[in-house]
């Protein structure tokens, strides 16, 4: 790589990091993406940003499928290439943009994993339980059905965010965005129960602010959520796999189901687009169409 791209992504990328507060994990996604292309640029004699041209764009698109990526990750990449540009016209420091108009590949549509009502209420009675452990697991996961919070937010959460007078949570979601998630009174009655009687014999120290801790009195991680979570479901002897999106899933679909509308599961979700939330709707409308033919006498 020679010196003027360097400084180019490393410029993009502390952009990435102080203005729009992206993770870790998020920029340096940014920045493998950006160093690939590099590569390919190396590889067709191109010195520099500006001597990409549009033809170059669809090739390296080409190259891409060629090398049997997912249309997920195709999209990925060119998206990430393409914001790298647009940082770069916006400083002045180029002044076209050869993938402004790469079409990028329809995204795959999977639809997400939900649970049903019942195998919610299987997995409820598998963690029923009064010793500290069985107590904190049980708030986890009636706060992961309650608010549909991601396996991240969850981890953050501190003491201080907790209310249970007012039965609310303050979550810190994706770029630093903070939000109030409500939650009712099974997951109000759990937390208690684990405030009160078990987080205390968990805490060794005592100098842990986060909310969920670990057997041996640390914060809680996310792997150790997923080991919770696994554990949960073989003891509920469900079949197939869990995982803590699943229950975001769970989240969003019941509400759905049951008459909530977009905006708002939008907004207790944290999604910056309502286009994240419609997602949800066609796993209702498939809920929908089941129920009819199960229990319609002419269908």
């Amino acid at each position: 790589m020679n010196k003027q791209l360097d400084e180019q992504l490393h410029s993009f990328t502390e952009y990435l990091q102080i203005e729009k507060h992206y993770s870790v994990h998020t920029f340096e996604q940014y920045r493998h993406d950006i160093e690939e292309f590099y590569v390919f640029m190396k590889e067709q004699g191109l010195r520099s940003l500006k001597d990409v041209e549009y033809s170059d764009a669809r090739l390296f698109l080409t190259k891409l499928h060629d090398h049997g990526l997912k249309r997920s990750s195709v999209s990925r990449k060119v998206s990430s290439i393409r914001s790298f540009y647009r940082y770069l016209n916006r400083e002045k420091q180029l002044l076209d943009n050869p993938f402004s108009f790469v079409n990028l590949p329809k995204k795959e549509q999977r639809l997400p994993a939900f649970f049903y009502e019942e195998e919610i209420q299987a997995l409820l009675d598998a963690c029923n339980g009064d010793t500290p452990l069985e107590l904190r697991n049980l708030a986890i996961f009636e706060l992961l059905y309650a608010t549909g919070i991601r396996v991240s937010e969850c981890t953050n959460i501190q003491l201080g965010d907790v209310d249970l007078g007012m039965s609310t949570l303050l979550v810190k979601g994706k770029g630093k965005k903070e939000r109030y998630v409500p939650f009712g009174s099974f997951a109000n009655d759990a937390l208690e129960q684990y405030i009160l009687h078990s987080r205390p014999k968990l805490a060794k120290d005592g100098s842990h602010t986060q909310l969920l801790l670990n057997h041996r009195g640390g914060a809680l991680t996310q792997r150790g959520i997923r080991l919770i979570l696994n554990k949960i479901i073989e003891k509920a002897s469900l079949t197939g796999k869990i995982h803590p999106h699943m229950l975001r899933h769970t989240f969003a679909t019941h509400l759905l189901n049951n008459g909530a509308d977009l905006r708002t599961v939008q907004e207790l979700l944290g999604h910056a687009q309502l286009s994240s939330t419609q997602l949800y709707t066609h796993v209702s409308k498939d809920q929908l169409r089941k129920t009819y033919l199960a229990h319609h006498p002419r269908a």
